[in-house]
């Protein structure tokens, strides 16, 4: 994997794990880092499911491949955030 692709997955784990801790509702005690693992690891598997299901590629937009990686990355932030409150 090449600089430029790592730096990409960091940039779109941020968007993506920003957009599930919006999705959750509440204040979370979830810090910035994991936060981007989070969105990291959910854009991973979204993109998997979605290539699965068939949705990976369609014209324009992937909009259904974003609100499944969004979705991954809610369910990541509240069970890290659970975890947490202790």
């Amino acid at each position: 994997m090449v600089v430029t692709g790592i730096l990409t997955a960091v940039v779109i784990g941020a968007i993506i794990g920003g957009l599930g801790r919006l999705v959750v509702p509440g204040k979370q005690k979830v810090g910035c880092l994991l936060t981007v693992g989070i969105g990291v690891l959910a854009a991973l598997l979204g993109t998997l499911v979605a290539g699965a299901l068939g949705v990976a590629h369609t014209p324009g937009i992937d909009w259904i491949q974003l609100a499944i990686q969004v979705g991954f990355a809610a369910v990541g932030v509240a069970v890290v955030a659970g975890k947490t409150r202790g």
